[in-house]
């Protein structure tokens, strides 16, 4: 049935699709979970009122028990760690009604605490005047200020932007004359590898989707990973968007596709309108549109605004939800690059990955691979919360000890027990463990820990980490698509164990029991959502269990 969705879908196109449409639907209504709205998106596009309710029903954004909400309080683990957000929502209560009030995850102000959404803008760190002020007025300041610091020299995903016609100078001596065989050559002598978090040779993703049959192929930028404590992503769009958007240009004239399209959170308004804007800088620069400077090439480039989804992070369910389907998680093989959105080849790359392209154009692949590791190549932006004396964006060299970035910025403003790097799925690192790590792949996975994105969060010795555990079951209960058993089930079996042990002082958690859920989630899971988070919660029993055995059977 979906490979039929997703070709009554293509019938409609990028341009018209009917995900946009249900987006757009719920920013005028504040729910596009209304019958009328359903009956004739499904009839525009034949795909019926089941099928349209079943996806407008999954979005925190366009689901029904999101009308009437005014005001979105951050629940993310940055701001959980911070400990401002039970202030704040005490505050917000003396502005709005309780129903009034949303929960939203994660608006990437990890660097401050205290974060919340509204009328469209992202807020963090408000005092209870200035949060007052806002309210009355519509007024604030939403300015995002984090320290952003290069310990590479000269910078690269840092680096000043020179303007689009010397930024863009590599781009257009590739289009007129380059080879993409002696691109691909570069590509796979970089040893650029995905900064999502899984690794991925770069240069195999392109090349499959390049040999791939078809006329239509297509470039897709995956910026809805919302990994709480990671803001990588919304600082390259907003402070670097052309470094992204010439990573996808890039993608299309190596692959043979035409088409680009940014799918971007609804978390990141400001992402959305800077990225926009760029786009339309490159169409006056005459970098975008038919026959590109003469060369024959084709390329344009669209943001598509997500609505409140983790999951559409994994790439399959990104491309489920352009074409208006559910944004479950598709079994693989076949890989996007054979069938991806619309069943087309795809290439999906994180903003991160798409950012470090310009370098291997410029320095070449062998000049690339200098930096960092012989496996783990390249510059390495890491995002820190709000613990650290300087938070902020830190660009360092693949390799760089963990230890030296915490030193970069000036160590922390707390106790702090461990650091969760790479998100909710990402391991949990004792501060004991960290002069053992390098901001690598290897280090972290010998380690018995995962890099991922490398956001980090800081979790303070005030934290019980029995809290912090049930928060990760909740997270992944929340968000999970529902596909398989392992992540939907095991997820709430989790949470509620958890939970019970913290209200009944007469319960204790069976270890064999916790160990045989969170082993079938991490071996059976369809996807990384339910088989990452077994990890941390693994790391925090290991290394956390002193202060954990009052829940457990011995």
């Amino acid at each position: 049935m979906s490979k039929n969705l997703s070709a009554l879908s293509f019938r409609k196109g990028v341009e018209k699709n009917v995900f946009e449409r249900m987006v757009d639907a719920a920013d005028k209504a504040g729910t596009a979970e209304k019958n009328d709205i359903v009956h004739q998106m499904g009839q525009d596009h034949l795909f019926g009122d089941a099928i349209t309710l079943g996806a407008v029903s999954f979005y925190d954004f366009l689901k029904k028990e999101n009308e009437g909400k005014k005001v979105f309080l951050c629940n993310g683990s940055a701001c959980l760690c911070a400990g401002t957000q039970d202030k704040l929502h005490h505050t917000l209560e003396s502005h709005f009604k309780k129903e009034e009030i949303g929960h939203i995850c994660c608006l990437g102000r990890c660097h401050e605490g205290g974060a919340f959404q509204y009328q469209g803008k992202n807020y963090s760190g408000q005092s209870d005047a200035a949060v007052a002020d806002l309210v009355k007025t519509g007024k604030g300041d939403s300015e995002d200020r984090y320290a952003v610091v290069s310990h590479l020299q000269p910078a690269i995903l840092t680096a000043e932007f020179p303007g689009i016609d010397a930024y863009y100078e590599p781009f257009k001596k590739l289009i007129a004359n380059g080879d993409r065989d002696a691109l691909g050559a570069d590509l796979k002598d970089s040893g650029l590898r995905g900064r999502g978090g899984a690794g991925f040779p770069l240069h195999f993703k392109w090349a499959s989707c390049r040999a791939a049959s078809g006329p239509v192929k297509y470039i897709v930028c995956n910026a809805d990973e919302g990994d709480p404590g990671a803001y990588i992503d919304k600082y390259l769009m907003e402070k670097q968007p052309h470094s992204v958007l010439l990573g996808m240009m890039v993608a299309g004239w190596y692959a043979g596709a035409e088409t680009g399209i940014l799918y971007i959170r609804a978390e990141y308004p400001d992402s959305i309108t800077i990225v926009n804007e760029a786009i339309e800088d490159l169409r006056s620069a005459g970098l975008l549109g038919n026959d590109i400077l003469g060369t024959g090439f084709n390329f344009m480039l669209k943001t598509i605004k997500g609505a409140g989804a983790y999951i559409c992070g994994e790439e399959t369910a990104l491309l489920a939800s352009i074409e208006g389907q559910r944004p479950e998680v598709r079994t693989r093989p076949p890989f996007p690059t054979i069938e991806g959105l619309f069943r087309k080849p795809t290439i999906v790359n994180n903003v991160e990955t798409l950012a470090n392209i310009r370098a291997i154009l410029t320095l070449g692949g062998k000049g690339y691979a200098k930096i960092g590791t012989p496996q783990s190549t390249g510059p390495k932006l890491v995002s820190l919360d709000s613990w650290f004396v300087k938070p902020g964006i830190y660009e360092v060299a693949m390799g760089t000890p963990l230890q030296t970035i915490i030193d970069l910025a000036g160590g922390f403003k707390t106790k702090v027990k461990a650091l969760q790097i790479g998100g909710p799925l990402g391991g949990i690192v004792p501060m004991s463990h960290v002069g053992k790590l390098t901001m690598d792949f290897e280090s972290f996975k010998y380690g018995g820990f995962m890099k991922g994105h490398a956001g980090i969060v800081s979790i303070p010795e005030s934290m019980p980490m029995i809290e912090y555990i049930q928060h990760l079951f909740q997270f992944t209960a929340d968000e999970s698509c529902g596909k398989c058993f392992p992540c939907r089930l095991g997820s709430t079996r989790g949470k509620e164990l958890i939970a019970k042990a913290r209200t009944d002082s007469g319960f204790k958690i069976d270890r064999e029991l916790i160990t045989d859920l969170l082993d079938t989630m991490e071996q059976t899971s369809l996807c990384a959502l339910g088989g990452g988070v077994p990890l941390p919660i693994k790391n925090a029993l290991q290394h956390f269990g002193e202060e954990l055995k009052g829940y457990f059977a011995d």
